[in-house]
């Protein structure tokens, strides 16, 4: 057999280092999904919604209906959600995130290593009421709360959050309804039943809350209540 004739079995080398590794466009996906429910997991998942909350029943009670706009406050309570979650989300990137962009683990085993550190968080936010409440409604045994679904954390977690923002909120509104209740008397007595009491007390809520470094106060006090 001639020697031109002989052929050359073309060598083949296959690289398996990136076989357990999620391709960039899985990455993409993945990054895509989350941006698109972002909005319901701040809400849901996050201290979002007492801030928020809270940041609106203080301009109420203020009686200042349009400042600051939604917009501040909305970009207030958003800052403040991501300094009381940080330690969350950084457990949260070392347990599942970044094991899963390495390939060490699917997407099911991140999601998993993931949703512990998050629903321990919730739970220590959530009352034990709400617990009880939803665990019952879906047949679930209480007797160890971690062990309960997100699907009865997540409502109670967020039904709690707005029962403690409105707890809040009603300590914030006791100093101004007795502003409120002062000026109205002095008006009254004084025979000015047609001017508003609002009118003339607002200049003095606005004076006391600006005095007493207001919303300080508010924003400490919104941070001392998820510890």
């Amino acid at each position: 057999m001639s020697a031109t004739t002989l052929a050359v079995a073309p060598s083949i080398n296959i690289n398996t280092s990136g076989l357990h590794s999620p391709s960039s466009s899985i990455v993409i996906i993945v990054a895509l999904t989350i941006l698109s429910i972002a909005p319901s997991v701040l809400v849901l998942l996050t201290g979002f919604t007492r801030v928020f909350i809270v940041l609106g029943l203080t301009r109420n009670a203020l009686g200042l209906q349009n400042t600051p706009p939604n917009q501040v406050l909305a970009g207030i309570a958003l800052f403040i959600s991501l300094l009381v979650m940080a330690p969350v989300l950084s457990q949260v990137n070392h347990v599942a995130i970044q094991p899963y962009i390495h390939g060490t683990e699917n997407a099911t085993q991140a999601i998993k290593a993931g949703e512990v550190p998050v629903k321990t968080w919730m739970l220590k936010q959530t009352r034990k009421s709400e617990l009880e409440m939803f665990a019952t409604d879906q047949h679930d045994k209480y007797s160890n709360p971690d062990t309960l679904p997100m699907t009865v954390v997540v409502p109670a977690f967020a039904l709690s959050e707005v029962q403690t923002a409105f707890t809040i909120g009603f300590v914030i509104f006791i100093p101004f309804v007795v502003i409120d209740l002062v000026v109205a008397s002095i008006l009254m007595s004084m025979g000015m039943f047609m001017l508003p009491p609002t009118l003339i007390s607002l200049p003095f809520k606005i004076l006391l809350f600006v005095l007493v470094d207001g919303w300080a106060l508010v924003v400490h006090s919104l941070l001392l209540s998820f510890h």
